[in-house]
């Protein structure tokens, strides 16, 4: 038996609708595939024509089903960090000098600690704070080099979303409980220079233990809004992050759409925090310096001078690398500055502190002469 096709005629209106259910919800190129195929409508019934179109909407809300439960499955649950893209030698050397930075950082910063805790004439406010921040130092530095060495060794190099931002509120919780407490050290070296009569009534045991808990606790508190803005981005493609830790800058170029206003708020937040403090501390050793110009002792300027420049040194090593960083808006900095200046002030920094503030003062020289002494003592005695 013959089948008989019907003419189809395109122009008319009855049939428009037939055309168009086969062509709704098709891409550019698939659309372009089907008018390129509409002559072999024209052979085609009614009947034949709608099971052509019904059959290329079903597949096309298959494909919609498909792309819409893998966008919604691609929300990034591990980030890649990068760190250091160089040759093995050059890895092997960056390892070495990490871990032995790592190790005197550790050493140096824990005979600060027991020095302090060990001999009573360094039980003074000045050197509670010192040991403070010292233990400080050593908490910083384990936030990012263990992380760093252990990438060294990994092929995957993955660190999860929350140990990503677990690891981005302790450093910089660390960082800003920094600048407190240069700020609380510089303000005891303006109140026993410029203060000294009132010095012992002001800062008192008591009080310089209330100030330093207080420069703890407000550091662990301040940098919690920029955390929480930054982990409500979307992050939903790319999940390698060009840095040897979890870092605003990085993180928010990740995100899925543009983020102007949470890159604002974290640049204003950042220079807020960064230039009050600067200006207190710099404030601080101004009215200091301007004090011991006035002593005519030559002996007491020096001495003063030796205290007050060990601070300084430190004071301007972290300041000067974190504004180059986090002042400027992120997206102006290269990856490759970011991770030279972020070296500066994670790990350089919490090295030299105990070298700056033990061979420049007299007194922590002796002590610490006095504990290694000691330390060789008992080690004879046991071999």
């Amino acid at each position: 038996m013959t089948r008989v096709s019907t003419s189809f005629n395109l122009e008319a209106d009855e049939n428009q609708h037939m055309v168009n259910a086969a062509l709704v919800g098709q891409e550019q190129k698939d659309i372009k595939q089907k008018l390129q195929k509409l002559e072999s409508f024209v052979n085609m019934d009614a009947t034949q024509l709608i099971e052509v179109a019904t059959e290329v909407i079903e597949s096309r809300d298959v494909k919609l089903k498909i792309f819409s439960s893998s966008s919604s499955s691609a929300s990034v649950s591990k980030f890649i960090l990068l760190g250091f893209s160089c040759t093995w030698d050059i890895q092997i050397l960056l390892i070495s000098i990490f871990s032995g930075t790592y190790i005197s950082t550790l050493i140096g910063n824990l005979c600060i600690i027991c020095a302090v805790r060990c001999d009573h004439r360094l039980q003074t406010p000045m050197y509670i704070l010192l040991a403070n921040f010292s233990f400080l130092e050593m908490c910083y530095i384990n936030s990012t080099v263990p992380s760093m060495l252990a990438n060294f060794f990994s092929e995957k190099k993955t660190i999860s979303f929350s140990g990503c931002f677990l690891q981005f509120y302790f450093f910089f919780s660390m960082g800003t409980t920094e600048t407190f407490f240069l700020s609380a050290m510089a303000f005891d070296r303006y109140l026993a220079i410029c203060r000294p009569l009132h010095y012992t009534t002001i800062m008192t045991v008591q009080k310089c233990f209330r100030m330093g808990a207080c420069c703890w606790v407000c550091g662990f508190l301040c940098f919690l809004l920029p955390v929480y803005l930054i982990s409500q981005l979307p992050f939903c493609c790319d999940n390698k992050i060009d840095h040897f830790l979890c870092d605003p800058g990085p993180l928010i170029k990740l995100s899925c759409s543009p983020a102007p206003t949470t890159e604002m708020i974290c640049a204003l937040y950042n220079s807020v925090l960064i230039f009050s403090t600067f200006l207190f501390i710099t404030s601080s050793y101004t009215l200091v310096i301007r004090t011991v110009l006035r002593v005519p002792s030559a002996e007491g300027r020096r001495k003063t001078f030796s205290t007050c420049g060990s601070h300084l040194a430190v004071v301007s090593l972290f300041y000067g690398s974190i504004m180059i960083v986090y002042v400027s808006p992120t997206s102006g900095n290269p990856a490759g500055m970011q991770k030279i200046v972020t070296l500066f002030y994670s790990v350089l920094t919490p090295l030299v502190n105990p070298l700056i503030y033990s061979l420049r003062n007299k007194e922590m020289k002796e002590v610490l002469k006095k504990l290694l002494r000691t330390v060789r003592q008992i080690h004879g005695k046991k071999f």
